[in-house]
Formats: C-alpha cells, sequence, structure tokens
C-alpha cells in the first residue's frame, strides 16, 4: 500500500537538471514538501548542516520527516531519491521484477553517461575559462552520440522504460532539457523531441522546472565570475 505523506518532505535545491529531477516528482506525486534552496553559486552547498546530508556538496537531497518506522531519513544522489520515493509511494517506479530492471537500467544510464557527459559537454562549452577544442569535441560527440541511443529507444514507445511513465524519463528529461546549450539540433532526433513535448504537456513537468526559477534567474551564475569559481573549484 502506498504510504501518505503528513509533514512536509524537506527538498535541498537549486534549478539544475540533478534538481529538476526532484522537483518534478515531487509535483507528480503531489506530497507537500518544503523549498530548502541551496544557492551553488554562493557556495551554500558547502555549509556544514548541508553536509551532514549531503556529504557529497551536491544537491538535490531530501529529509523526509516519515521515514523508514517513522523516524526522519536523510538521502543524497538524485537517483537514490527517486528510487526511495518510488518506493515509498508506489508511483513511477514498477514493482514487477522486469518493469523495474527495465526502469533501473534507464536510470542508471543517465546517471553514469546521459548526466555525465552532458554535463562534460555544456561546462566546456558554456563556462570553461580556456576554449579547448579537444574537450569541446570529445563531449560534444558523445553527447549527440547519446541523443542517438534515447532517439532510438523512443522510436517505437511513448516511454523509455517498463511501457509508463516513470522515474527514469523525469531523470532524463531534466538534462534534455538543456538541449541548445549542449548544441544539439532536435529536429535531428525527432522521437526526443515528440517524448519531450509529451513530458511538457503535463503540468507537473511544467511545476517542477519553475522551483526556484527566479531566484536562479536573478543569480545568471552564466555571468558571474566569481560564482563561476565557487562552482567549479577555481578558487
Amino acid at each position: 500500500m502506498a504510504a501518505t505523506q503528513t509533514k512536509p518532505i524537506e527538498l535541498y535545491y537549486w534549478p539544475t537538471p540533478n534538481g529538476w529531477k526532484i522537483s518534478i516528482m515531487l509535483e507528480e506525486l503531489g506530497v507537500p514538501y518544503d523549498l530548502k534552496l541551496v544557492n551553488i553559486g554562493r557556495g551554500e552547498q558547502f555549509d556544514p548542516e548541508f553536509l551532514k546530508i549531503a556529504p557529497n556538496n551536491r544537491m538535490p537531497a531530501i529529509v523526509d520527516p516519515e521515514g523508514p518506522g517513522g523516524e526522519p531519513i536523510s538521502i543524497f544522489e538524485s537517483g537514490a531519491i527517486m528510487q526511495y520515493l518510488g518506493r515509498k509511494f508506489d508511483r513511477f517506479y514498477p514493482s514487477d521484477e522486469r518493469g523495474r530492471v527495465e526502469t533501473e537500467e534507464w536510470l542508471m544510464w543517465q546517471m553514469g553517461g546521459f548526466g555525465p557527459m552532458l554535463g562534460q559537454n555544456h561546462h566546456f562549452r558554456i563556462y570553461a575559462p580556456e576554449k579547448i577544442e579537444y574537450a569541446m569535441t570529445r563531449y560534444f560527440n558523445e553527447t549527440h552520440r547519446l541523443y542517438g541511443v534515447l532517439n532510438k529507444r523512443l522510436a517505437d514507445r511513448s516511454n523509455v522504460a517498463a511501457g509508463e511513465y516513470t522515474i527514469a524519463d523525469m531523470a532524463i528529461f531534466g538534462w534534455s532539457h538543456r538541449w541548445e546549450r549542449q548544441g544539439m539540433d532536435l529536429d535531428e532526433f525527432p522521437h526526443v523531441k515528440a517524448w519531450r513535448e509529451r513530458l511538457l504537456a503535463r503540468s507537473a513537468v511544467v511545476k517542477g522546472l519553475e522551483v526556484g526559477k527566479a531566484e536562479a534567474d536573478s543569480s545568471n551564475i552564466a555571468e558571474d565570475k566569481q560564482a563561476q569559481s565557487v562552482l567549479f573549484n577555481q578558487r
């Protein structure tokens, strides 16, 4: 039986592809949550209190006051958070083994490849103080390859895994949302483009993308060299 939530989940968050995974999922679940913004451009991810729940000094993280046995639990790493929420509320994470394995395959694909490679592409294209042609080409090509993998996967199905909308879709979507800044042309990947349009038709996805947007827009890390030096350990 799916759990109910009476006390808000604490969401430690900044609007990035990894942060969006959790804001979207919480909006999809419709459970109460308290937003705890962690301004990564100001170094708030290094705050000792935050490090108690996220020792890798990365957001997102959550604290669920109604964790296992009714006791609080803190969780870091976006994939682990999604699996926990999926199990607790019995939604978006299939309970049958075949469906769950397939969902986990594509979640791990995002965690191990689609996120890190796109992130490196984005970094060397947008933020790196020195334009290194080899790095830019390397990560652009790998990004293009991964979009091709996803496009092939979606050629004959509406969702990435298990024949339904799952945490795998949410996880991958967040990273695909910056396709322009990654140098991708979605017309090359029509099945990815159609899948993105289907997800953007979901009100919870739109709401999840808006969480913290105003604060991030005012921070404007892309133009703030001091924030970049904090974010990329260039101190």
